[in-house]
């Protein structure tokens, strides 16, 4: 019925109206992952956990519950393709665009012994989506008829989830980071109440957000999946474009790089997993996704991996650049008809 009411008024918005729609929600959409994520740190703080588990984990979880909402209402709305083109478009937003800024406006140390580990499971779990998402039995029509992340995927990734979690905080526990900042975190029960009002606001702007992006993709005639990877994976990116820019600022790279690449292991993970495991028939990946979307992924994430092994102690400036210029290939060439 909400669904209904909401398609039936976006047909009569004006563009530039349904423009102020997408932006209004994607900004509650930013403030309410900031809400969800500073007093979940509050309360990791409040409950003793260690900082790095606090970093890996629940700022990641955090960041990452704009892409989870949007994908997991776009493909229990019969919207599939904007689905898994918003987790993998927003591999490529924190790739590319935010740590692309992140390198040049600021410093990005390399902690050698936690880069290697997390790297290689953040190239591993885009890896595993393409493979999961294969058509396996024709594999030479790919590119003509596209493949699928079928609903088992999404479970097979929500259990590597739980597993990345848990090893996560297995590796804390063995470093040794057990400092617990001095914040005043005030009552628990008051933080969760703002825990749940975060929740809220996550989860309403994204039953907004969906009906108002595909009647705006329809009237431009973008694919759906176009705008996922685009427009809307910018949008669902921001706290992870606040959290990085904010931590360089305060001369925190390590914050920033720990971010990103735990929010891109988890727009494999926890975004695409968890919007095929509620899915019935899983996510469909058109052709387009093998054509460019894909291969634009693995290949900034190559262009970090590489980038890092030959940056010595720090990520360096030409980094950025790279970073950057291969972002803006891909969204120019995501919408050329």
């Amino acid at each position: 019925m909400l669904e209904t009411l909401l398609e039936s008024w976006m047909e009569m918005l004006p563009l530039w109206g349904l423009l102020l729609v997408i932006v209004a929600m994607l900004f509650v959409l930013a403030k309410g992952a900031d809400l969800l994520v500073e007093e979940a740190v509050t309360l990791s703080i409040r409950w003793g956990v260690p900082t790095l588990v606090v970093g890996a984990t629940i700022v990641s979880l955090g960041t990452t519950l704009p892409e989870t909402a949007v994908s997991v209402a776009a493909a229990l709305g019969g919207r599939p393709d904007l689905a898994l083109g918003n987790a993998v478009g927003s591999i490529i937003c924190d790739t590319g665009l935010i740590l692309g800024l992140g390198v040049l406006l600021g410093t990005i140390p390399l902690e050698r012994g936690i880069l290697e580990r997390q790297s290689w499971i953040q190239l591993g779990a885009g890896l595993l989506l393409i493979a999961l998402c294969m058509p396996w039995s024709s594999p030479a029509t790919v590119f003509e008829t596209g493949g699928r992340l079928p609903q088992w995927g999404g479970w097979l990734l929500v259990l590597l989830l739980v597993l990345y979690i848990g090893k996560t905080i297995q590796w804390a526990r063995q470093s040794g980071d057990t400092e617990v900042p001095d914040v005043d975190s005030g009552r628990s029960g008051w933080v969760l109440v703002k825990l749940g009002v975060g929740i809220g606001l996550v989860v309403l702007s994204s039953k907004v957000l969906i009906p108002s992006v595909e009647e705006f993709a329809e009237r431009l005639h973008v694919p759906r999946s176009v705008i996922g990877a685009t427009l809307v994976a910018f949008g669902t990116s921001l706290p992870e474009l606040v959290t990085v820019l904010t931590s360089v600022r305060k001369g925190h790279g390590a914050l920033a790089l720990g971010n990103v690449i735990g929010a891109d292991i988890l727009n494999v993970l926890f975004v695409a997993g968890t919007a095929a495991a509620v899915t019935r028939g899983g996510l469909e990946a058109e052709p387009r996704f093998f054509v460019l979307l894909f291969p634009a992924m693995l290949g900034i994430l190559l262009v970090f991996r590489v980038s890092a092994i030959l940056s010595g102690d720090r990520l360096r400036k030409w980094t950025g650049w790279v970073l950057l210029g291969a972002y803006a290939a891909v969204t120019l060439l995501s919408y050329r008809r």
